[in-house]
C-alpha cells in the first residue's frame, strides 16, 4: 500500500483522489501520507516523492493508464 500511495502522490494526485483509488477516507489517506512523510524524513510531498524516486521505492508506471 505504501508505495502504491507514493506513486499516486508522484503523480501530483490530491489527497482526495487518493483516498478514493485506494478505497480509504480521506482521513485515513492523509494519516498514511504523513506516516510515510516521517519514515522518509521528508519536510514535504515533494521531498517524499524525491526520496522515494531515489531510493526505488516508486512503482513502475503502467503506460496504460
Amino acid at each position: 500500500m505504501k508505495s502504491a500511495i507514493l506513486t499516486l502522490m508522484a503523480n501530483g494526485l490530491k489527497d482526495e483522489v487518493i483516498a478514493k483509488r485506494m478505497s480509504l477516507s480521506v482521513r485515513a489517506c492523509r494519516g498514511h501520507i504523513a506516516g510515510l512523510l516521517e519514515m522518509l524524513n521528508a519536510r514535504s510531498r515533494f521531498q517524499a516523492g524525491v526520496i522515494a524516486a531515489r531510493t526505488g521505492l516508486l512503482e513502475p508506471k503502467n503506460d496504460k493508464d
